[in-house]
C-alpha cells in the first residue's frame, strides 16, 4: 500500500508542470519540490519543466495517452516528438494540452499564408457545398482556370518565358513523377531509335519518395530499403560547372534540379550553374526541369526561386506543390511546347489531379503568394532573420559557420548535432526543422512579421545558450528526413 501511494504521488507530481497556467504551475512545483520523499531525479525534472513555458508532454499526460492509443495503428514512417498539434491560426500552433508554439517550420514550406488563412477557410467551405470531385473524365470550371491562372502568372512574374501548358496533380512527388514521365517521353520521341533515356539529378538533392523521384534522390538512406531504384539515373555535383559537359551526354533526356536545395542544406545554386545546364541541355535534346517546390511560390522574394537569375537558363519543365495549396493537397507540373508537343492522349493521368476544390482552393493561393503585398515584403523579412543570424554567430562563434539561403529559406549551419538546440527551442514555445547536415532550416510562413521574428529569434537565442552555455539536458526526438 505504502509503495502505491508513493508511485501515485510521484505520477502527480510530474504531471503538476503541465498545468495551463504558468502562475498555477511555478506553484504546484514549488509545492511538490518540498516533499523531500521524492526521488532527486524527479525533483529536477519538475524544476527544469515548471522553468519552460511550452515543455514536451510527460509519459503521464493526456498528449501521450492519446499517442500510445494511436500509434498501434500507424505505420511507424515518421518518428515525432512528443507535442500533439490540434489548433493553428496565422505563425502560431496549440498542441492538445494548450501550449503556444510559434511556428518557423511552416508545415515544411507549406503554410506560406500561416494557419487557416481565413479566406483560404472560405473558399473550401463554399466549394465544398458546391462540387468537390468529377474525375478528370469531364471538364470543371476550376482545373482549366488554375491552369491559365499559373502559366499568365509565370509569364507576369518574370519565370519560364516559354511556359504554355500545365498539369494539375495531388503532392510534389507526382509533379515530379510526371516532369521525368515526360522527359523521357520527349527522348523517345525525338529520337526512337536511340537509347535516350537517362536523367541527371544532383548529390544532396532531394525530389520525392516514388520510385521515380527517389531514383533523382541520391541519398543511400532513402534508397538502400528500396533498391535496385529505376535504371537510367546519373549523378552530379550541385553547382559543379565544369562537370556538366560530361554529365550531361547525347544518351540523356533529361536533367531535374532545385534551384536551391531545402533538404539537403539549402544550398543555392549559382547563376553559372544553371546557364551551364540550359546551354548543355539544348545542345543534347534534353529537357531541363527546375523543381520548385519548395523554393518556388513567393518564398524566395520572386514568385518563381529561378525568376531571380536570367532568363537564359529558363527550363523546360517546373515543378510545384507544397504552399500551392497552402495545406490542402495539390501539385502542378509545368511545361513548355518543347515537352507538350510530344505527350499525347493517355501518356499520363490522375484520379484526384486537378479536382475542383483543390482547384479553386490553388487559384486563391495564387492571388494572395503572387501579390505585391507578399513579394515585396519578403526581402525585408529576410534581411530582419539575417541580423539575428549575424548576431547568433558573433556570440556562439564555435558553434554557428554559415547562413545560406534567400529570402524566407534560409540554414543555419551548425558545428555539431542540432537535435538539442531544436528540443530546446520547442519547449521554450518555437518549432523549427533541420536539413542537410547539422543545418537548422527556417521557412515561416510568408506572413509572418517582424515582431514574430524578433520574438522566434529571442528564443532561438535562450534555447542555445541553454544547450551551449548551460548544458541543459535535453531528450530530443530527431526525426526522420521529411518527404515532400
Amino acid at each position: 500500500m505504502a509503495l502505491r501511494l508513493s508511485s501515485k504521488r510521484i505520477s502527480t507530481a510530474l504531471r503538476v508542470p503541465r498545468f495551463h497556467c504558468p502562475s498555477v504551475r511555478r506553484a504546484s512545483a514549488a509545492a511538490a519540490l518540498k516533499d523531500s520523499s521524492l526521488p532527486q531525479h524527479v525533483k529536477d525534472s519538475i524544476a527544469r519543466a515548471s522553468s519552460l513555458p511550452a515543455p514536451d508532454p510527460s509519459s503521464t499526460s493526456k498528449t501521450a495517452g492519446l499517442v500510445n492509443q494511436q500509434l498501434p495503428y500507424m505505420v511507424p514512417t515518421y518518428v515525432r516528438p512528443p507535442p500533439m498539434f490540434e489548433k493553428g491560426e496565422g505563425c502560431y500552433l496549440w498542441d492538445i494540452e494548450n501550449r503556444k508554439y510559434l511556428d518557423l517550420t511552416s508545415g515544411i514550406a507549406v503554410n506560406a499564408l500561416g494557419h487557416c488563412d481565413e479566406g483560404m477557410s472560405q473558399v473550401i467551405a463554399e466549394q465544398a457545398q458546391q462540387l468537390i470531385h468529377t474525375s478528370n473524365l469531364y471538364h470543371n470550371p476550376h482545373t482549366g482556370l488554375l491552369s491559365k491562372q499559373l502559366i499568365q502568372l509565370t509569364h507576369a512574374t518574370g519565370g519560364f518565358s516559354t511556359a504554355t501548358r500545365t498539369f494539375i496533380c495531388n503532392s510534389g512527388s507526382e509533379a515530379n513523377e510526371a516532369a521525368l514521365k515526360f522527359a523521357r517521353k520527349v527522348g523517345k520521341s525525338l529520337f526512337p531509335n536511340k537509347d535516350k533515356y537517362e536523367i541527371v539529378s544532383f548529390h544532396q538533392s532531394f525530389h520525392g519518395r516514388t520510385m521515380g523521384s527517389l531514383s533523382a534522390t541520391p541519398n543511400p538512406k532513402y534508397q538502400a530499403p528500396f533498391a535496385p531504384m529505376v535504371p537510367g539515373f546519373r549523378y552530379g555535383t550541385f553547382n559543379d560547372v565544369d562537370a556538366v559537359n560530361d554529365l550531361v551526354t547525347e544518351g540523356t533526356c533529361g536533367v531535374i534540379v532545385e534551384p536551391i536545395q531545402g533538404e539537403g542544406g539549402v544550398n543555392v545554386a549559382t547563376p553559372e550553374f544553371l546557364l551551364a545546364l540550359r546551354k548543355r541541355c539544348t545542345e543534347v535534346g534534353a529537357v531541363l526541369i527546375f523543381d520548385e517546390i519548395q523554393c518556388g511560390l513567393g518564398r524566395t522574394g520572386t514568385f518563381w526561386a529561378h525568376g531571380g537569375y536570367s532568363k537564359d537558363c529558363h527550363p523546360d519543365i517546373l515543378t510545384t506543390a507544397k504552399a500551392l495549396g497552402n495545406g490542402f493537397p495539390i501539385g502542378a507540373t509545368i511545361v513548355n511546347d518543347f515537352v507538350c508537343d510530344h505527350i499525347k492522349t493517355g501518356d499520363h493521368g490522375t484520379t484526384f489531379g486537378g479536382n475542383p476544390l483543390g482547384s479553386r482552393v490553388a487559384s486563391y493561393i495564387l492571388s494572395r503568394l503572387s501579390s505585391p503585398e507578399i513579394l515585396d515584403s519578403i526581402p525585408v523579412k529576410e534581411q530582419a532573420f539575417r541580423k539575428h543570424f549575424d548576431a547568433l554567430r558573433e556570440r556562439f562563434p564555435d558553434q554557428i559557420t554559415e547562413v545560406r539561403g534567400k529570402g524566407l529559406i534560409l540554414g543555419l549551419q551548425l558545428n555539431s548535432d542540432p537535435t538539442p538546440i531544436i528540443t530546446a527551442a520547442r519547449e521554450r514555445g518555437l518549432l523549427i526543422i533541420t536539413c542537410g547536415t547539422n543545418t537548422l532550416r527556417f521557412v515561416p510562413p510568408l506572413v509572418i512579421t517582424e515582431a514574430e521574428i524578433e520574438e522566434g529569434m529571442t528564443i532561438l537565442g535562450a534555447a542555445m545558450e541553454s544547450v551551449w552555455e548551460q548544458g541543459e539536458k535535453v531528450n530530443g526526438t530527431k526525426g526522420q528526413q521529411e518527404m515532400q
